[in-house]
This record gives C-alpha cells, sequence and structure tokens, in this order.
C-alpha cells in the first residue's frame, strides 16, 4: 500500500530542543506524519498545503516526552508513538527497516540493500534507491535515519545535516573513529 500526500489538514507544533533549537512536529490529528530539524532538505515535502498550528494535540505531548527522554540519553521505543509517514511502498519498506536499526548501532546503505533483496528474492537491490530513501524520511530522530552511513565510514547523506548526524550518533554512543565527513559529494 502506497501512502501518499494528499489535501487533509496537517497540524504543527514545534518542540524546542537544547541540542538544535526549534524541531517542528506535524500530525495528521492521530498519528505523527512529521518531524523536521531546522534547515532540513525536503522540509514538510509530504505536506500537501499547509500546516496549522496546534499545540495540544496528544501526538505532540507525547512526542515531546519521547524526545525529552531521548535527548537525555535514554533510549526510548519508537513503537510507543503512531507513526505514519507518506511516501511511496518502497520507502515504506525502507523506513522499517530503520526502525530496526538499535539504539547505539549503525548499518551501510549497502546493509539495508542487501537485507531488501534478500526479502525480494532478489540477487542485488541499488544502495542509492534505499539512499534516497533514507534521505527523504519524513520522521527524523524517531524513524532513525542517522544511523545509516556509507560502507567506507561516510557519514554522507543525512538530510537533516551532516553535523546533525555526527550529534545524533554521539549522544547514542555510535560515533565510531573509522567515521569521517566527507569533504565533496553530492549528499553533503
Amino acid at each position: 500500500m502506497t501512502k501518499k500526500a494528499t489535501p487533509q489538514t496537517i497540524y504543527s507544533t514545534t518542540y524546542e530542543s537544547e541540542m538544535f533549537g526549534p524541531i517542528t512536529l506535524a500530525s495528521d490529528g492521530k498519528d505523527l506524519v512529521g518531524l523536521w530539524l531546522p534547515g532540513q532538505k525536503y522540509y514538510a515535502s509530504t505536506v500537501v498545503g499547509e500546516m496549522v498550528p496546534d499545540d495540544g494535540l496528544d501526538v505532540f505531548v507525547r512526542t515531546a516526552r519521547w524526545l525529552d527522554r531521548y535527548f537525555a540519553g535514554e533510549q526510548p521505543d519508537p513503537a510507543e508513538l503512531p507513526l505514519e509517514p507518506l511516501g511511496s511502498s518502497f520507502r515504506q519498506r525502507v523506513w522499517r527497516k530503520l526502525l530496526e536499526i538499535p539504539y547505539g548501532q549503525t548499518r551501510t546503505y549497502g546493509d539495508l540493500a542487501a537485507e531488501l533483496a534478500q526479502e525480494d528474492g532478489k540477487q542485488k537491490m541499488s544502495a542509492q534507491a534505499v539512499g534516497g530513501a533514507v534521505g527523504h524520511n519524513p520522521i527524523s530522530i524517531i524513524i532513525p535515519c542517522h544511523r545509516v552511513v556509507g560502507a567506507n565510514g561516510s557519514l554522507t547523506g543525512y538530510a537533516g545535516g551532516i553535523d546533525k548526524k555526527v550529534k545524533l550518533l554521539t549522544l547514542e554512543g555510535a560515533l565510531s573513529e573509522r567515521f569521517f565527513v566527507p569533504t565533496k559529494g553530492t549528499a553533503l
């Protein structure tokens, strides 16, 4: 089933993070459909129309508590929140794979591609296609796209910004000496 953006009322609020500043949360009124860091690439790209501010939604209160715990160094489970990211069936599959990456661990784009190919009974799948889906994740942090790195240790490809990816991996104790920030490339 493909979940595409259709015109509907989307509500928003701001979560104030000491680490990143204002983080935008978005909901369809029931489920969380977006979480974007300041300056994030593809900001609100799945939202059709304007977002209506509403600070009182239960999902926003629950998400704020989840984020408080996360930024305090706890390991809250994403399954505690009703997540409904909008995207193609392929992107949905990739985002479900991201949710399987444990706190404090990383996977490569190639790892994810190989897992998906195996599930489909194929020899291989494009790591670049997986990277595109990872980069378009509309619920950053909670759906942990920051835990995906290049096969060579490159910290490339975080739509929120490489500096934020480094901070999140550091918070989780997952920043390895083998990781590096690329100096050139298309995914910076």
